[in-house]
């Protein structure tokens, strides 16, 4: 059984709660121009898990630290970056169930609760069931005050256009790792807070399951550089 105080590397992590990722990867055989074509909202996965490094990817898309300064991957008005990033994982190899809260800076994970808790999350998203069934669910939140403490009401607005910077990023980092995803917004803001164990000044903002999708034809309109790594199996179509 792997120790889950260590990361798969076998290093120890500083604690208990705390779990290293793999170092992200800063290539791979899919162009942009090739996941901007393929991206699709994919709404049925199979129960199948992905793995640690699929998450440290998909983190690193979203917020991840690409610069000396801490600039990220997605732009943020005045490098103020409100966003948090949470993964409700269900089914990841060598990552326990539970929430966990992405640290950019040290491009790690804390764990804040134990368990799967992505049935609780899909009734608090109005019982859409891609919530439930994806192997993880990365939940985008909001500190607006990061924001508006500098740019007044209008900071609301930059908070907005940021979450959607981000959630294209992972959406497009899915592509590359044959995965399919959704965004979604229609939940109860309260419910996801309390999952989450979120701090009264965050907000939770987008939903993002993301899975194996079980579309053929998805598989058929992905990249050639990841078709290889996506099962073929029927569901009926995306949007």
């Amino acid at each position: 059984m792997t120790d889950p105080t260590k990361d798969v590397t076998g290093r120890s992590s500083p604690s208990s709660r705390t779990i290293s990722l793999p170092k992200p990867r800063l290539s791979s055989d899919v162009s942009v121009e090739e996941a901007l074509g393929a991206r699709r909202s994919i709404r049925d996965f199979e129960n199948v898990p992905i793995s640690l490094a699929d998450i440290s990817q998909l983190l690193w898309a979203a917020q991840g630290i690409t610069h000396f300064d801490g600039l990220r991957t997605a732009p943020s008005a005045g490098a103020l970056y409100p966003l948090e990033a949470y993964a409700v994982v269900g089914i990841v190899s060598d990552l326990r169930a539970g929430v966990y809260r992405y640290r950019p800076d040290g491009h790690e994970l804390e764990r804040i609760a134990e368990g799967d808790r992505r049935e609780q999350l899909c009734y608090a998203a109005l019982s859409q069931s891609a919530v439930h069934n994806a192997a993880v669910v990365i939940v985008l939140t909001a500190v607006y005050e990061r924001t508006t403490g500098k740019y007044g009401q209008r900071g609301n607005r930059y908070v907005h256009m940021e979450i959607g910077h981000t959630a294209e990023n992972v959406c497009l980092q899915a592509i590359t790792l044959g995965l399919g995803t959704v965004v979604i917004g229609a939940f109860e803001d309260h419910r996801v807070k309390t999952i989450l164990n979120l701090p009264r000044e965050q907000d939770p903002l987008y939903l993002v399951p993301i899975g194996k999708s079980l579309d053929n034809k998805y598989e058929a309109s992905l990249p050639r550089g990841v078709r290889h790594s996506v099962g073929v199996k029927k569901r009926k179509g995306a949007v």
